[in-house]
């Protein structure tokens, strides 16, 4: 990491910046604010808030989504209190061990990478789920509660929405999984458990869940009728080609990619990615009653 000292004791700036030199990192240092606002570019800044005559407050507010730490020489309102709330990440008391600095930086890296991977994901589930709309009001959605679906999506996106709305973390388990029972246990107290593939599990495993489950906040997702000590909903999908339980026919299959993609492909390529001829892909509209939209 490339780490930005603001010191002006420069025996300490040089000092701390050796040290961390030692272990890789890459380390400029600045006398001022001022300078530093201008001429630096770093991913974490190492700020003395006693610089005689300068103010924290616009080097914080250009760099608050980096990490800062404070370093200070007692704390109080002006040093420690105010930065915090404008968006400094913690603080330091001098004199200091080098190893509490770096035990800091370490964690608040890996914060700020896993904040980041999280940002990813939910904007990724987001995507994923955009197109998948469900005829039910999350709002009213009393856990525990269990679905029964033939698209496991629609349970996805009633857990994702109902986690949003209640702003709750989630900790998602496979059934099928083996090691259910120490997920189960591991998870976080006010997590809510997301536990699908309830179908895989033969009686006697489902009797030891719903007793391993009882004082846990969860939402059960099944693709087979199975009695449950819960309140059951029922989730279909029209479209057969989501149909968990069900194979398609190959002309199922065709029917619904000449419908789904005759208007984002000219037929030359359709009928390549299917590999079948143009002459065969025309007979099939024929064949099927289907009428490309002009």
């Amino acid at each position: 990491m490339k780490i930005v000292i603001i010191e002006n004791e420069l025996y300490l700036a040089q000092s701390i910046a050796a040290k961390l030199q030692e272990v890789g990192h890459t380390v400029a240092i600045y006398s001022s604010i001022k300078e530093a606002i201008r001429g630096s570019n770093g991913d974490v800044y190492l700020l003395s808030t006693t610089i005689p005559g300068q103010n924290c407050t616009p080097l914080i507010t250009k760099f608050k989504e980096k990490i800062i730490i404070l370093m200070v020489n007692y704390i109080n309102n002006d040093t420690v209190g105010i930065p915090l709330q404008q968006g400094a990440n913690d603080y330091i008391l001098k004199p200091f061990m080098i190893e509490e600095l770096r035990r800091k930086i370490d964690h608040y890296q890996e914060y700020k990478n896993l904040k980041e991977q999280n940002r990813l994901f939910l904007d990724y589930t987001e995507n994923l789920l955009k197109d998948i709309t469900v005829n039910l009001q999350i709002e009213k959605i009393q856990t525990p509660i269990a679905f029964l679906t033939n698209y496991s999506k629609l349970v996805d996106k009633i857990v994702f929405s109902y986690a949003s709305l209640h702003r709750k973390h989630i900790t998602f388990i496979s059934l099928a999984d083996k090691e259910w029972r120490e997920k189960i246990a591991s998870s976080a107290e006010d997590s809510l458990l997301y536990l699908s593939e309830l179908q895989t599990l033969k009686k006697g495993e489902r009797e030891q869940l719903f007793e391993y489950l009882k004082g846990y906040d969860f939402i059960l997702s099944t693709t087979s009728e199975i009695e449950m000590p819960y309140n059951v909903i029922k989730l279909k999908s029209e479209n057969r080609l989501y149909d968990e339980d069900e194979i398609l026919t190959v002309d199922d299959y065709v029917k619904y990619i000449v419908n789904s993609f005759q208007s984002k492909y000219p037929d030359t390529e359709l009928s390549k990615k299917l590999g079948i001829s143009r002459k065969s892909l025309w007979e099939k509209r024929k064949k099927y009653g289907i009428f490309k939209q002009k």
